[in-house]
């Protein structure tokens, strides 16, 4: 009893709409089995799929499904753990928090700084104040490094702290075992079942949705503290790129700060050198892992 309201509790945890379906479910089951056509009005394929799928309706020996546990399902549906699991996907669903949105809207506000002389002068101006004793102290290319060696440390922080890899993983591997139902199913030449899969797949697109909210969350606050910095470096460019001096690098030699490497301007390809390296060194050692996991 105790597993089946816990597999109901799961069920609507995922999607809160199961909580509607299990009760027509349990509104339409003549002496305890139901068929798919007594609820294909209100179900979808998808969610009578999940239902067989989580043992909640078991296949009888005709062509119906019974209710594995219909006091366990009634007991899940009326207690407070199906609200609590209602309202925590609602939660879920709801989008970033304000502090997210207002970091995308400052990120998007910064980018004008590209495009905007007097946007640009005046965070260029300010961040001087903070980098401008570096710049004073060091060569230029070992300034673009520091800045490098600190943009990849933040960011891989950031990562490893917004961005839920148990949740992308759990999406993945949800994705994954809808595939190979999939494959079964049409090996087996099960056409409803088949027909069933494909709609289930077609409604878990939202997850997709979900797993890119995920790994962009932490690119706003990423964004955020690195454009200030390409602005910074953009205006010493333009206010003093002949008296920045060259660098050698890979490749092409001495260039200097004002030509281009590989289409790029000769400062942005030198920071994303020395930030591509660096930060694979800091994850190394930090141990720290920003791919979907799935334990």
């Amino acid at each position: 009893m105790a597993r089946v309201a816990t597999k109901v509790e799961d069920l609507i945890h995922e999607d809160p709409a199961m909580a509607d379906a299990l009760q027509v479910v349990l509104d339409r089951a003549d002496d305890g089995t139901v068929e798919w056509s007594d609820v294909d009005d209100e179900l979808t394929s998808g969610q009578w799929g999940r239902l067989i799928e989580k043992g909640v309706l078991r296949s009888t020996s005709g062509d119906g499904f019974a209710i594995q546990d219909r006091v366990a399902v009634e007991e899940a549906l009326s207690g407070d753990g199906a609200k609590e699991a209602q309202a925590a996907a609602a939660d879920e669903d709801s989008g970033w928090s304000s502090y997210d949105k207002a970091a995308g809207i400052g990120a998007l506000g910064m980018m004008a700084g590209y495009m905007l002389p007097d946007v640009r002068n005046a965070i260029g101006q300010t961040l001087d104040v903070v980098v401008g004793p570096l710049n004073e102290a060091l060569p230029f290319y070992a300034v673009v490094l520091v800045l490098a060696m600190v943009t990849g440390l933040y960011s891989t922080l950031l990562q490893a702290n917004l961005m839920d890899t148990e949740k992308m993983g759990e999406y993945q591997a949800k994705a994954k075992e809808i595939q190979n139902r999939l494959k079964d199913a049409k090996e087996r030449g099960d056409d409803a079942a088949v027909e069933r899969i494909q709609q289930e797949q077609m409604e878990a697109m939202g997850d997709q949705m979900g797993m890119m909210k995920e790994q962009f969350r932490p690119m706003v606050w990423i964004m955020l503290f690195t454009i200030p910095v390409f602005l910074w470096l953009y205006w010493m460019i333009l206010e003093n790129g002949g008296s920045l001096g060259s660098v050698t690098m890979p490749l092409f030699g001495e260039v200097q700060w004002t030509q281009t490497a590989f289409l790029f301007p000769a400062w942005i390809f030198w920071y994303f050198v020395c930030s591509m390296g660096f930060t694979q060194v800091i994850r190394k050692a930090l141990n720290i892992n920003t791919t979907p996991s799935t334990s």
